[in-house]
């Protein structure tokens, strides 16, 4: 029996309007997902430590300071180079539509912005199946 989709919610870099990130954080987890929020002001390196460290299925990204193209690259390349690139990832906030094709270029599997209903983004992430743990067939 697979387990319940563990999702870390993110706010990388020196941005301190999380509302947002709380707002898909409480949604999933009333939609019966399994939530951590790592809180404000998040390295890449935090983020990707923490990742791993919960063994979560999706890491979603909220940022809202324009330096999404940086912090997106930055997780996807540290879960690549620990070996974690099984974790989805997916963000929301203020992203350019010119910047998100080259986002989902980089590997990031969706991009949520202002007006995006939180059942849409509940909806997504429905469609993507937990990790099984390891030992398991």
């Amino acid at each position: 029996m697979a387990r319940t989709l563990r999702v870390l919610i993110a706010k990388p870099g020196l941005d301190g309007h999380d509302r947002g990130a709380k707002v898909i954080a409480r949604a999933l987890r009333d939609a019966g997902m399994e939530v951590i929020y790592t809180g404000l002001r998040q390295t890449s390196e935090m983020i990707v430590n923490a990742a791993i460290q919960e063994d979560v299925d999706v890491v979603g990204l909220s940022v809202l300071s324009g330096a999404h193209m940086h912090y997106f690259r930055e997780v996807l390349e540290g879960l690549r180079a620990r070996d974690a690139e099984d974790i989805l990832v997916f963000g929301g906030g203020i992203v350019p539509d010119q910047d998100v094709p080259r986002l989902k270029e980089l590997g990031v599997a969706a991009i949520f912005t202002p007006g995006t209903s939180t059942q849409e983004v509940i909806d997504f992430l429905r469609r993507v199946p937990a990790r099984q743990e390891e030992g398991q067939t």
